[in-house]
């Protein structure tokens, strides 16, 4: 369970990204965060493992309050969460499997990590987590090799390689074509499931998000102005999210009962059009 309570942040520029924000997000639950540019999306993720130190309020993961914790607490915590990039954050030099074992950083010695020396379980662990995300054939192509596709799937694989509890994703779909977004997002999906991971996702695309997201919570000038269930997201509520327009392509009807075997969860409605 992760809990934030009151989270703040204030920029020495002035500038207040978040407001007083309350949220819990359960284990294994998937969450999109969406929003305008400049809504607090990003600075509500990097609050949460303290890449942007809070003004005010607490972050708890588990019984573990983040906010209160000292520099070498910080470290040995932020084991526990994931965090998928954007712009991807490989070393581009290094190969596929060496940018994966990278995951394993926090959980062996500097020395042993910088001869790259790692365990034979975590070695193997890597071998079968990057079968798991499509990469096997390609363990020792260098990182800048890669297709965008790829490369997130590389990132991906590095931090389930930590063994998290949380995953927190930065718009891990913003440079990649619709197909390759759909693949990401199902792996991400498929993977908390897996492995009873919650997951806090910031991401721009409003459908990709209905898609695949069990909760949807919407920011506007750092405060959360909805909070629910991606079918209830009404032309009315993405207007108060994200302001006027015509939202009626955007919207889409809320979803019917589903077979619980089913591997895709997409809307019934979009796979009897033959859309997906």
């Amino acid at each position: 369970m992760l809990r934030l309570e009151g989270l703040s942040k204030r920029y020495k520029t002035g500038d207040l990204a978040l407001q007083n924000v309350d949220l819990r997000v359960p284990a294994g639950q998937v969450m999109a965060l969406i929003g305008p540019s400049g809504a607090g999306k990003s600075t509500l993720i990097r609050c949460i493992n303290r890449l942007v130190e809070p003004t005010a309020g607490r972050v708890v993961l588990g019984d573990t309050e983040i906010t209160a914790l000292s520099r070498n607490e910080l470290r040995r915590a932020r084991r526990r969460m994931g965090m998928i990039f954007q712009e991807y954050a490989l070393v581009e030099r290094l190969t596929v499997m060496e940018n994966v074992l990278s995951g394993q950083l926090g959980h062996v010695g500097f020395w042993a990590s910088y001869f790259r020396r790692f365990p034979q379980a975590a070695v193997d662990e890597a071998f079968s987590t990057l079968d798991r995300v499509g990469l096997s054939e390609h363990v020792d192509k260098r990182a800048d090799a890669l297709s965008g596709g790829q490369r997130q799937r590389v990132g991906i694989a590095r931090a389930m390689l930590q063994r998290p509890e949380i995953l927190l994703i930065d718009e891990p779909t913003a440079s990649l074509d619709p197909k390759t977004s759909r693949q990401i997002m199902r792996l991400i999906c498929d993977l908390c499931a897996e492995r009873g991971l919650a997951a806090v996702i910031n991401i721009h695309d409003v459908q990709l998000a209905q898609l695949f997201v069990q909760r949807v919570v919407g920011l506007q000038d750092g405060k959360i102005v909805f909070d629910g269930p991606p079918g209830d997201l009404t032309s009315e509520v993405l207007t108060q999210i994200y302001g006027e327009e015509d939202w009626t392509a955007t919207v889409r009807r809320k979803r019917k009962a589903v077979d619980p075997d089913d591997e895709d969860p997409v809307l019934d409605e979009e796979r009897l059009a033959g859309n997906v």
